[in-house]
């Protein structure tokens, strides 16, 4: 059945005293056992259904762990969460018992609540403890989105033991908002933003807006070099070395690309944009060489999060193909290899058009999508592509903004 609610994690620390990490420490190793003995009689049972496995393990789990009642019934239900991922499992696989050995424990609103101080109350195998969360001092920080925003409703968490630190990865929905193109009819105008996908700016709109990859590839290739100098050395040292970078490195380019993603919604919204058009990821892996794999992976990360932004705002996410959409000439549609005058110019040789080839690309981009919606029978509104200054239709043209 299709989720109706958009939903979201926010991730924080709880600030604990050891008394308080004693008891989550605790509840951690009796959720643990908990989830255990209800995978064992689930799989002896042959039961996955969450209502009738919490019938048939609660009472042991009450014998053999200090879980409080709600937490003893989320145990189980996180066991048939788990039993039903094994069933589901072509039977040509071999496939075992789910065993719980992760240092997490789940939470939902009846063993968790949160306060409009920054605080927040956990259930434990003994009392509730109440503590801060560790906010970021900036108001911008992404976690008080969710936290500030009467839409977003508390659902299920979890609180993580990692390496001796706790991290609360709180669970967040609200219902889906209507998309902008479902609310219109189809003699209503729609406005398309074409965005174009690279290496030297990793994302180019038609409303010339250039988010430049040139910190993402200085870093990639400084990451590469020390990755290549470590394995020659191929110490255990020099294996968490190289680890340790690589986490640094993911934590940052996902940094990068939030931002960037951010920005493409704040074009799109600012141009009252009900489409974002982005060239099919499949025809870029299919053309690149291997050596651009990085490049390939960060534009499926930023695409993915573009994706899901615009869901918030109702705004739809668009494929096209991309062939010739660096060769064209947005102007008069003459297609050729010279257009390409360099990697970052555009100068057709037929009209004379100059300008920024990755900004060209972008148009075209948006172009294709918009011709796309031209061909459909039961339109008779104009799809119109968003520019910086304005929107240009195939029938009206050029049309200024106000």
């Amino acid at each position: 059945m299709a989720d109706d609610y958009l939903r979201r994690t926010a991730i924080t620390r709880p600030t604990l005293t050891d008394e308080q990490k004693q008891l989550l420490d605790t509840t951690i190793n009796e959720w643990q056992t908990a989830c255990n003995i209800s995978s064992q009689i689930g799989w002896e049972h042959g039961e996955t259904r969450k209502t009738y496995l919490q019938d048939l393990a609660y009472d042991e789990i009450q014998e053999e762990t200090r879980l409080r009642s709600q937490h003893a019934v989320l145990a189980t239900h996180q066991a048939a969460a788990a039993l039903s991922g094994v069933e589901e499992l072509d039977e040509e696989y071999k496939t075992s018992r789910p065993e719980f050995t992760a240092e997490t424990v789940k939470y939902d609103t009846r063993t968790l609540t949160l306060f409009d101080d920054g605080t927040v109350s956990l259930a434990t195998v003994d009392d509730r403890i109440r503590c801060d969360l560790a906010l970021p001092d900036d108001k911008d920080g992404y976690q008080y989105q969710y936290l500030n925003d009467e839409d977003w409703e508390l659902t299920e968490s979890t609180l993580t033991r990692r390496d001796g630190e706790y991290y609360l990865h709180l669970g967040f929905r609200k219902p889906k908002p209507e998309k902008q193109v479902e609310q219109q009819g189809d003699d209503e105008d729609r406005t398309v933003l074409g965005v174009d996908l690279g290496i030297v700016n990793i994302a180019t709109t038609s409303t010339a807006y250039f988010a430049s990859g040139r910190e993402l590839r200085h870093r990639h290739r400084e990451f590469e070099r020390i990755r290549s100098s470590l394995q020659q050395t191929g110490t255990q040292s020099a294996h968490r070395t190289i680890q340790q970078m690589s986490g640094r490195e993911s934590r940052y380019v996902r940094d990068v690309l939030h931002r960037v993603a951010n920005d493409i919604i704040e074009e799109a919204v600012a141009h009252d944009c009900e489409y974002i058009a982005f060239e099919n990821l499949k025809h870029i892996r299919e053309r690149a060489p291997p050596v651009k794999e990085f490049h390939q992976w960060a534009h499926r990360q930023l695409v993915d999060l573009v994706e899901y932004k615009a869901e918030e705002e109702g705004i739809c996410t668009e494929y096209v193909d991309p062939e010739n959409t660096s060769r064209r000439c947005p102007e008069c549609g003459h297609t050729s290899e010279g257009n390409r005058v360099r990697q970052a110019k555009f100068e057709c040789g037929k009209c004379g058009a100059a300008a920024n080839a990755d900004y060209v690309g972008a148009k075209n981009v948006g172009w294709r999508y918009v011709r796309r919606g031209l061909q459909s029978s039961r339109r008779t509104g104009d799809s119109q592509l968003a520019l910086k200054s304005g929107t240009v239709t195939p029938n009206r043209g050029f049309v200024p903004s106000d």
